[in-house]
């Protein structure tokens, strides 16, 4: 047995589908014609994928909106929003090349996912020949849909959260039952919440330990051998080639990410100024029994929004070297983030999105190389 290797969940989205979400917004296309292009970009997404030999693939979210959104909305500019959402709501994150990203906000219960990853993947598992992957989004994500420091008339905040994560948990299980074999919960906004901006009021309100409790409340209602394959994702963010809290210590995040009894974490690291002190975090927090699931912690060896690919060798190195502070057994390789977690992303580091889609497939190719190295150096 190798080392296992996952990719986060999404890819950039080709050009010409882009470019077709923006005629949709428009009114330009209908709904068909954009279905088209989401399949067009998907049956590419998963052909290529499972060319560079990656042993369990994905569609890339060519599908969502956004990793966070794709319960909400139809696309990321908000056409389609769900009902009870207002489109002026928390604003998620603010980039460090300047730009930032919004949520919608609750004006009312009950909250109710209008589309479910099932959805999006139903339509996808049927051009894979390998097994699939789903990536979902966390309830603490989508807690901050919800005004700070008030309550709404008619739908307290405990109300809102118990739909949450009813909604949360029924997301997972319909992946499982979509064909998904595995499921990762994306949860980017741990370390942001580790940071205090004052342009972004939430990430001052020390949400990290609610935020664990939260997602716990959903993990925990599956047993331990679903949780075996159900993971969870934390990285700086990573959009238009930017990240939003790269500045925060892993040390701050890592003893409580832990906490959650997910079956695997998928971590940046390639993109880490000192990786081996951070392995060494992750050897110490991570748990060799999580409430009857070992956690497997998978490591970024490739850098998403670095142009540079990867060598094989580099990565076989990495995590070698990880090795000596993480279980074999438990150890796993990675990309730091999805490579375009919104739909619409200008990748101005690669030049255009198409570029930045062709050297995601050769750094996933890498990463897979890579990890057969390491396997064969660590007597795997």
């Amino acid at each position: 047995m190798s080392i296992p290797t996952e990719n986060v969940g999404s890819l950039p989205r080709p050009t010409q589908l882009q470019e077709a979400i923006q005629r949709y917004d428009a009114g330009k296309i209908g709904a068909e014609e954009l279905e088209k292009a989401q399949d067009d970009a998907c049956r590419d997404t998963i052909t290529r994928m499972e060319a560079t030999g990656q042993g369990i693939v994905s569609d890339g979210e060519q599908r969502a909106s956004s990793f966070a959104t794709y319960p909400l909305t139809d696309t990321l500019a908000g056409t389609g929003l769900a009902e009870n959402l207002a489109p002026d709501g928390q604003y998620f994150a603010f980039f460090e090349d300047g730009h930032d990203r919004q949520l919608p906000r609750i004006t009312g219960g009950p909250f109710r996912y209008k589309t479910y990853a099932a959805d999006l993947l139903k339509k996808s598992a049927p051009m894979a020949s390998k097994p699939i992957k789903q990536a979902v989004i966390a309830p603490s994500m989508l807690s901050l849909l919800y005004p700070l420091n008030q309550e709404l008339p008619g739908y307290s905040r405990e109300q809102f959260l118990d739909d949450l994560c009813d909604e949360a948990e029924k997301d997972i299980r319909q992946a499982f039952a979509a064909g998904a074999k595995r499921v990762s919960i994306d949860f980017t906004e741990g370390r942001l919440a580790c940071r205090n901006d004052p342009r972004n009021p939430w990430t001052g309100q020390n949400m990290l330990e609610h935020f664990i409790e939260l997602n716990n409340r959903v993990i925990d209602r599956f047993s331990p051998e679903e949780r075996r394959n159900i993971g969870v994702h934390t990285c700086p963010g990573g959009d238009c080639d930017s990240t939003h809290s790269a500045d925060v210590d892993y040390a701050e995040l890592l003893p409580s990410m832990f906490k959650m009894n997910a079956g695997y974490f998928l971590m940046q690291m390639a993109s880490e100024a000192d990786k081996e002190r951070v392995y060494k975090l992750v050897g110490e927090h991570s748990r060799s029994d999580a409430n009857g699931v070992p956690q497997v912690c998978f490591i970024g060896v490739c850098d998403p929004l670095n142009p540079e690919v990867e060598t094989p060798e580099q990565i076989s190195e990495a995590l070698q070297t990880a090795a000596k502070y993480i279980p074999k057994d438990r150890l796993g390789a990675t990309d730091d983030c999805g490579f375009s977690p919104f739909s619409i992303d200008a990748k101005p580091k690669h030049g255009s999105a198409d570029f930045a889609r062709d050297i995601a497939f050769q750094k996933i190719e890498a990463r897979v190389k890579g990890g057969q190295k390491a396997s064969e150096a660590l007597g795997i």
